[in-house]
């Protein structure tokens, strides 16, 4: 921080545990849009400002039963919460929140409130269990928490006697929302750093003992600025919806600050499982969508149940996008799906493609205001067509709240990814696997996802996921785990036929020496396919 400008923060824990700046990232201000003042808080960007631009009178949030809320009474809610929270609670600037429950206009009220009375966010999923709760508040030393009053048992089995555990409801507030009732509404804005720290968001752990990344208030409106302003191109007649939590940053970008951002409104859905989320499409009327490649997915049998007219925008990010998925989807329904490479670390989307740019299997090109990179283990920049580690820099980046995994992720100012891509000449970057879903079998590199992709284009495969298995004449096979599509039986028989498919469709070496057919897959809070389980089943069956 420029040391002529204080930070707004009296509790300075989260600024005093971020890395040594030697350990920063490269900071990129690329585009005019990216040059914030001094001062900013992100609350009053995504409401006051957005306000005096398009008017308070239109609509802000829904949920899921259909009830409004516009721009107007949601700003005099975020006010009256964060008046109660500093003078009724005594919520002071840096002190951490966690956020506990699901999607619902109150939940993203919170979040603004909190933003607005200048603490920093910690959002969680709304089914983390008390070990994994009592992890993150041990972490980021929480001071308070706003729990959807359904959610607080394992809450309170995680709390100690420092944790003030604040109930609200998602239909009118709850005690929270009575209490804020009760207060004048006029609250003004603590006067943030840009740079002040805005919110704590904790990976998912799919490698590992989940990280604690920080960010602050100017990387809240970068990710508009770029991803949502460059790419997406929201307008404010949008409504968005989607399924991620906003827990997951893949959630707090696309179904709050984007849309907030750009004057549009957001369906905060708390069921939105595929069936569910398509049918909410169709009763909403919602245009802009944020999803999973496996929700694309378990809907293309039963597109026809659907009335989708109203999409013209069809986000899928969160876990790498099979091909087959992406030109089922277009041919069912004419939508180009815009895939996206995003990061906790980075806290959102990087690289994406929409519309006429979209090259289906690449993820895309990288966003207006970042620079990526495909690099060898040295950090070495590779030629075109050569795959190697993903590096990416930009107006945001990682950094590790009290970490050493800092110094691995930050290299030379540029931010590793864990993923191995290809970079062609027209600048598109495909991806090819994460770091550690490369097969090393018998001399040969194998990419776990590409198996994947042959695998799913075989009508029997409802979903797979690929892993290396060890084996002690070639190092490692490639094993396949295979969820069977409704009607198919699983034997010997279909074994050496998918197989022989896989055989005939990519190199004949990268076939799956092992299939294990299952019920489902193993899968994190954020619906990520947890191969990380898989791998140690089977290394635990080898020993």
């Amino acid at each position: 921080m420029d040391a002529s400008i204080r930070s707004a923060h009296v509790d300075t824990f989260a600024r005093d545990h971020l890395p040594p700046v030697e350990e920063w990232p490269a900071i990129l201000v690329d585009l005019p849009e990216l040059c914030y003042p001094q001062r900013l808080n992100c609350a009053v960007e995504l409401l006051d400002v957005t306000i005096g631009r398009f008017g308070g009178d239109r609509p802000c949030l829904l949920d899921q039963a259909g009830t409004v809320w516009s721009y107007e009474q949601v700003a005099e809610l975020v006010n009256r919460t964060a008046e109660e929270l500093v003078h009724g609670y005594g919520l002071r600037p840096g002190n951490r929140v966690l956020l506990r429950g699901p999607n619902s206009p109150w939940l993203a009220i919170c979040w603004l409130a909190v933003m607005r009375a200048g603490g920093i966010a910690v959002t969680t999923m709304a089914l983390l269990r008390a070990v994994e709760l009592r992890e993150v508040i041990a972490k980021a030393e929480v001071r308070f928490a706003l729990c959807d009053e359904r959610f607080t048992e394992e809450l309170e089995l995680a709390s100690g006697d420092d944790l003030t555990v604040i109930r609200y409801d998602v239909h009118d507030g709850g005690e929270l929302g009575r209490q804020a009732k009760a207060r004048t509404g006029v609250f003004p804005a603590v006067r943030t750093a840009a740079d002040d720290v805005a919110l704590i968001a904790f990976t998912s752990g799919t490698s590992g003992v989940p990280k604690a990344t920080v960010h602050f208030h100017r990387d809240v409106l970068a990710i508009a600025d770029t991803f949502s302003a460059r790419v997406l191109r929201p307008e404010p007649t949008d409504l968005f919806a989607g399924s991620p939590p906003l827990g997951f940053t893949y959630g707090l970008g696309g179904l709050l600050i984007f849309p907030l951002r750009a004057g549009a409104a957001s369906l905060l859905l708390e069921e939105a499982a595929p069936d569910k989320l398509f049918r909410a499409v169709a009763r909403h009327r919602v245009s802009v969508l944020f999803t999973s490649p496996t929700a694309y997915r378990r809907v293309l049998d039963s597109l026809d149940d659907y009335e989708l007219a109203s999409l013209r925008l069809c986000v899928s990010a969160g876990e790498p996008l099979p091909p087959a998925t992406w030109q089922a989807f277009e041919r069912a329904t004419g939508l180009r799906l815009v895939d996206g490479i995003g990061s906790t670390e980075m806290l959102h989307v990087f690289i994406s493609a929409a519309g006429e740019d979209v090259r289906p299997g690449a993820t895309g090109r990288v966003v207006p205001g970042f620079r990526a990179r495909v690099v060898d283990e040295s950090g070495a920049e590779v030629p075109d067509g050569v795959p190697g580690l993903l590096q990416v820099k930009g107006p945001t980046g990682c950094r590790y709240l009290t970490d050493p995994r800092q110094r691995a992720q930050v290299r030379d100012g540029w931010t590793l990814t864990g993923d191995v891509f290809i970079k062609d000449a027209d600048g598109y970057f495909w991806f090819q696997a994460r770091s550690d879903d490369m097969i090393v079998s018998s001399g040969y590199n194998i990419a776990a996802p590409e198996v994947e992709n042959s695998l799913l284009r075989h009508p029997a495969v409802a979903e797979c996921a690929v892993v290396g298995a060890p084996d002690p004449g070639r190092g490692e096979i490639v094993k396949a785990y295979v969820v069977l599509a409704a009607g198919c039986q699983p034997g010997e028989e279909l074994v050496a036929a998918l197989q022989s498919f896989v055989k005939s469709d990519i190199a004949p070496y990268k076939y799956p020496r092992a299939i294990e057919f299952t019920a489902g897959l193993p899968r994190g809070s954020t619906g990520k396919i947890l191969r990380s389980v898989l791998r140690e089943s089977c290394r635990s069956r080898s020993r």
